[in-house]
């Protein structure tokens, strides 16, 4: 039976690249979208599309659970649903931190959660979370001040299901790439230098990497792409 594995926003951009390397390298593929998405279609059989509302905690553990029954276990988790916002001290409310914290933590922590319980079940596994530079690092978060408080949990997050899985072979790490290269983010950032943006197909490849029997022995909590920024 191939390895399966859980990929959230698979409809994204960095979704969709993380979906074709799984696919490549041989795994049957669950991932999450808010629509069925046709662009996914090219991979068949091997893409299994899930419709499903990560921030509602219930629907996320039944559909981990539901993947549990069809395929038997999880052999990794991409978890690459997030949203961003800017704004400073003066103009950010409760309530868009909680809005952030929403998009950023409860849709990762809903679906990470269940998954982390069942590698531990089964005795190995890896868990990917999205992180970013204003959630690792304040002095990046200028500005950034409801999203660099919500991604600095998926940090946190991390460390704790490190700690409570040590000893085993289920590592939880965050992916903490620069600007990613996409078309929104060139058609909004039309004078940056793109030459130093990291590419989803980079991204996705780095991720699969530590799935391999290669990497086995690694348990870096962060891993950094930021390609010369």
């Amino acid at each position: 039976m191939n390895k399966a594995a859980i990929i959230t926003g698979a409809s994204g951009n960095m979704g969709q690249a993380v979906v074709q390397k799984f696919v490549a390298e041989g795994y049957q593929v669950i991932g999450t979208v808010t629509q069925q998405d046709a662009a996914l279609n090219r991979f068949g059989a091997a893409v299994e599309q899930v419709v499903v509302d990560l921030a509602d905690e219930p629907a996320a553990s039944a559909f981990v659970e539901k993947v549990i029954a069809g395929y038997g276990r999880i052999d990794a988790a991409v978890l690459t649903v997030g949203g961003f916002a800017m704004g400073g001290i003066a103009d950010t409310s409760t309530a868009a931190i909680a809005k952030q914290y929403t998009l950023n933590f409860e849709t990762a922590y809903n679906v990470a959660r269940p998954c982390f319980v069942q590698m531990m079940k089964q005795g190995a596994g890896r868990i990917f979370l999205v992180g970013s530079r204003p959630g690792l690092n304040a002095r990046d978060g200028k500005g950034m001040v409801a999203y660099g408080l919500a991604k600095s949990l998926i940090f946190r997050l991390a460390e704790l299901m490190n700690a409570e899985a040590k000893g085993s072979n289920v590592v939880t790490s965050v992916v903490v790439p620069s600007t990613i290269d996409t078309p929104q983010n060139r058609s909004a950032i039309p004078d940056a230098s793109f030459d130093t943006w990291v590419k989803p197909e980079a991204i996705a490849e780095l991720i699969h990497f530590h799935c391999t029997d290669a990497a086995a022995t690694l348990r870096e909590p962060v891993i950094k792409v930021y390609n010369n920024a």
